[in-house]
């Protein structure tokens, strides 16, 4: 009799403790319908963090599928060093039509992380072909999260995602995060937004000289715990990078396809960055794909006969063809539907849900919300914000206990995020609200203040 296959002995799971998996249920996803993941046992779960932030209509869209499949009997690959094939151009072709005006060219990648570190690279040599080679430093927010590769972590906040790395890294100049609920009782999000640019602009006073680039993740800082900067911070730290004449790089890996109620982050504020990195959402979530897209002034600083100014960078299955078909795919169901408004729609509707049911929940200290992208920060105590003993990992067993209701989360230390695909439902958004309450529910007596 044949057993259905399990990961235990043999798979070393990404950013795991496998001391814990191990102790844990595992489950093992057999395949994907709508919004949900059908495991081998028989059980079913809501994607409620859309497979790691990635999947956008649901799984087994069949125009996606059908585009896979159609081009994968033609061509597999071809590599993009100094020969083109025909989905990549028509894919390039067509992303400035969605992207934030004046974004025009795009250098691909397979994973949003590389597609940073291309940008990295992009912005340095920008300004060395420009004969400015002392612009070399690159300016973070603070608990900026932009990816696991050595340009992405040496981006990211100090802790245990960054601090083992130390010996490989190099050092940003960092400005103050949005992050209200951080700062002292009583800080609003206009107060926070502020802060930051003012952190902003006395950071650039000083190193400008010495500087490439800025890089945010706009609107929303993801990995730090789904971080929603005030209306004007985007706007502002454009009109900080022009006056500076700095480079600003937009992180839309996490932010793009639709998430926060509009196509691309940048949107709700109407700027445009001169270097945006693509990623997760760009094949739907179906495949590994990014993107890398620069305004004309930044690729005419490449541009050069006597082959002196090249950007000296590429990856074996950059642009795939058959990932560049599902990229195509999914663009057609952005443009056949009406994608943004079901967003908005249903954004509204989780608000209120969130509010209903958290709004004065004594172990959730504050929800943070854009589009689809929300961060539940839990506590034990509301009223004097005190945190739970990171070692009794409070969030990853609410996250453990949601699963009893048919819902996969993934919490972000004790911040839960809820990000389902776009395509969710109105009853599937109540299930997560309800199996997050039934997570809470579960935390033990004793670690409650008060």
């Amino acid at each position: 009799m044949s057993t259905a296959p399990t990961g235990r002995s043999s798979v070393w799971h990404p950013f795991t403790q496998m001391a814990l998996f191990d102790a844990e249920p595992e489950i093992v996803v057999e395949r994907g319908e709508a919004n949900r993941l059908f495991t081998t046992d028989g059980r079913s779960f809501i994607d409620g963090v859309s497979s790691l932030w990635c999947n956008v209509h649901g799984h087994g869209r069949a125009e996606i599928v059908q585009a896979i499949q159609e081009q994968a009997s033609v061509l597999q690959h071809s590599t993009l060093l100094g020969v083109s094939h025909t989905r990549a151009i028509e894919l390039a072709e067509r992303l400035p039509s969605i992207l934030p005006v004046g974004l025009t060219r795009s250098f691909f990648s397979e994973n949003g992380a590389s597609a940073v570190e291309v940008a990295l690279k992009m912005a340095v040599q920008f300004w060395r072909n420009a004969g400015k080679p002392e612009r070399q430093r690159i300016v973070a927010l603070e608990f900026a999260y932009h990816g696991d590769t050595i340009g992405g972590v040496s981006l990211g906040a100090p802790g245990k995602f960054r601090d083992p790395y130390a010996p490989l890294l190099f050092e940003p100049l960092r400005f103050d995060s949005p992050y209200a609920f951080g700062m002292e009782p009583g800080t609003t999000l206009a107060q926070a937004t502020q802060r930051s640019l003012e952190s902003l602009r006395s950071l650039l006073d000083e190193h400008a000289q010495e500087t490439a680039a800025v890089i945010i993740e706009p609107r929303v800082q993801g990995a730090g715990g789904m971080i929603v900067s005030g209306e004007g911070h985007l706007a502002g730290v454009r009109r900080l990078c022009d006056e500076f004449e700095v480079l600003l790089i937009a992180d839309e890996v996490a932010t793009g396809f639709g998430r926060t109620g509009e196509m691309f982050a940048c949107n709700l504020e109407q700027i445009t960055p001169d270097i945006a990195t693509l990623g997760k959402g760009i094949t739907g979530g179906y495949l590994p794909l990014s993107a890398t897209v620069t305004t004309e002034q930044v690729y005419a600083n490449f541009y050069d006969e006597n082959n002196e100014r090249t950007f000296y960078h590429g990856h074996t299955y950059a642009g795939n063809p058959i990932c560049a078909a599902a990229a195509l795919a999914n663009l057609d169901v952005f443009a056949n539907e009406d994608v943004i408004g079901r967003v908005q729609q249903r954004a509204a509707l989780l608000e209120s849900l969130l509010q209903e049911r958290f709004g004065d929940h004594p172990q959730v200290g504050e929800v943070r919300q854009q589009g689809l992208m929300v961060g539940i920060e839990l506590v034990a105590d509301r009223d004097s914000r005190t945190p739970f003993p990171a070692a009794e990992r409070i969030g990853a067993g609410v996250c453990m206990a949601a699963r009893e209701h048919e819902v996969l989360l993934r919490p972000l230390g004790d911040v839960v995020i809820l990000m389902p695909p776009l395509s969710i439902e109105e009853d599937e958004l109540a299930q997560i609200c309800e199996a997050v309450a039934h997570g809470l529910d579960a935390i033990p007596g004793a670690l409650l203040s008060g």
